[in-house]
């Protein structure tokens, strides 16, 4: 029920504010970065630049604690995005309901995955990231711990910028690899 209300507020919400689209495109950005591709294996696939993308906004949200404004605004245009993705793919009108009800399930599964593996030991977090970055993909160990330092670096990173910074839209992401 949760996701219907979700969804139902997604395609009801006003576009986002240019610090909330500042902070998506930061994470967009991100996410696209060669280097998760070319050397940490990565599936170049509409698959994994959508994990990659959900891992960023969470790690991105995440920082915003309990700036749930924020948080949500975040989500909704990240949502709205993939609407818009779809759309230009040909998705038509009424198969976009059942092409994002899944997406976003993805979101709040991944996410879930995350914050567990963060409080736990190290390699529930390799675990999480092999299952939901790269899938059925063969990948190295070495890369999926890798992946894992890359993701604590990533959040110690952003523990360190000021939030306020963040809120309006300028984050730093550290260099994968």
């Amino acid at each position: 029920m949760r996701l219907w209300k979700n969804l139902a507020q997604l395609l009801s919400r006003p576009v986002a504010d240019s610090a909330t689209t500042d902070l998506y495109r930061a994470c967009v950005a991100q996410a696209r970065r060669v280097e998760f591709y070319q050397t940490l294996g990565i599936p170049d696939t509409i698959d994994g630049r959508f994990d990659l993308l959900v891992l960023h906004v969470f790690l991105v949200m995440r920082r915003l604690a309990e700036q749930r404004d924020v948080k949500q605004k975040l989500f909704d245009l990240m949502f709205t995005d993939m609407d818009r993705c779809l759309r230009e793919m040909g998705v038509g009108d009424m198969s976009i309901g059942k092409k994002i009800k899944p997406m976003i399930q993805a979101f709040y599964g991944r996410i879930t995955f995350y914050e567990r593996a963060l409080n736990e030991p190290d390699e529930r977090l390799a675990e999480s990231l092999q299952r939901n970055l790269y899938g059925a993909s063969p990948a190295t160990p070495e890369n999926v711990q890798r992946m894992a330092d890359y993701v604590r670096q990533a959040l110690a990173a952003l523990d360190r910028q000021d939030l306020s910074d963040i809120i309006t839209g300028h984050v730093v992401f550290v260099t994968p690899v």
